[in-house]
């Protein structure tokens, strides 16, 4: 499960490059939410996960029972995934605007439309 995982995010963190390198700014916005989705599978992974066994600690014991998930990084994922979610919207908003404004989406174009 763990190797799958290690793929999955080199697959995002592959895809979110390829797009951060093309000139078009939505492209360079979901290369963004690409490497940060990325981040957050490497973290889950990073956390060892265990399939069916919650990190539930049993009556009168002190620690949870081997093997278990730890709940920090899924909590981190959780926090991550909801402001990731809000920067996006505001870039989305933001991306709107700026084509409104320089009426194209390439940033080639938008870098001569300032001077």
């Amino acid at each position: 499960m763990t190797l799958a995982l290690a793929i999955a995010a080199g697959g995002l963190y592959a895809a979110g490059l390829y797009l951060l390198m093309r000139r078009s700014l939505m492209r360079l916005i979901l290369g963004l939410s690409l490497l940060g989705q990325a981040a957050n599978v490497l973290i889950f992974a990073a956390g060892r996960p265990v399939r069916g066994q919650a990190p539930l600690v049993a009556v009168y014991a002190t620690a949870p029972s081997s093997p278990f998930s730890d709940p920090v990084p899924q909590a981190l994922i959780l926090t991550a995934i909801v402001i990731g979610f809000g920067t996006l919207a505001f870039a989305i908003v933001l991306l709107k605007r700026a084509h409104q404004a320089a009426e194209t989406d390439d940033l080639d174009q938008m870098r001569g439309a300032d001077a």
